[in-house]
């Protein structure tokens, strides 16, 4: 049966190996996609709860105000409190979210030679999930990075890294319920990480 198909596909059609590898790669956009809606729709909650205006919030997410505001019509008075921005932050994904910029800043310092940037692509793309096997991969490629290149990266990295990792190697430090989801944790620590260092403090 397959060598009849074959036999009536035009030469120049893929196989079906070929559209299945197409088709994956066009689910993982699709997924990707609606994985960031979703993502954005949290992250316009915390911040609404932080106290954020929905004109800042409608500049700064490049959205129309109705649309902005259809997603803070959603906050009410008995919603959780505000949740907090600081980078002092103990619960896993927060922390996640810190060695997460990190290895992205590290990656982007050293371009070609930093052992950390495969890993840092597949997140970014979501070809990797934010698993304790990833994670710890993610850590000892940081490690690793950090342990050959201290001359060419800023000291603050290799202090953050600590910080990070003492957090990690104790969970259960969280003070406070995460009002957030995970996804929205690791994505608000990791660009404030990213800023902290970029700030050089």
């Amino acid at each position: 049966m397959a060598d009849e198909e074959s036999g009536r596909r035009p030469p120049d059609t893929p196989t079906e190996e070929q559209a299945g590898r197409m088709f994956a790669a066009m689910n993982e956009v699709i997924r990707a996609g609606e994985e960031m809606r979703k993502l954005r729709a949290e992250m316009i909650q915390a911040l609404v709860r932080a106290g954020w205006t929905q004109e800042k919030i409608a500049r700064l997410t490049e959205m129309s105000q109705p649309a902005v505001s259809k997603q803070v019509a959603k906050y009410r008075k008995g919603d959780p409190p505000p949740t907090t921005l600081s980078l002092d932050q103990h619960d896993t994904p927060w922390l996640e979210g810190r060695l997460w910029g990190l290895a992205e800043e590290i990656s982007e310092t050293l371009r070609d030679t930093a052992h950390c940037t495969r890993c840092v692509n597949a997140l970014a793309r979501g070809r990797k999930r934010f698993m304790p096997q990833t994670v710890d991969e993610l850590r000892r490629l940081v490690e690793e990075d950090l342990r050959l290149h201290r001359a060419r990266l800023p000291a603050g990295y290799r202090a953050a890294y600590d910080t990070i990792s003492r957090g990690l190697d104790l969970p259960g430090k969280a003070t406070a319920t995460p009002t957030a989801s995970a996804s929205a944790r690791r994505a608000l620590a990791h660009r404030m990480q990213r800023d902290r260092l970029r700030d050089g403090s």
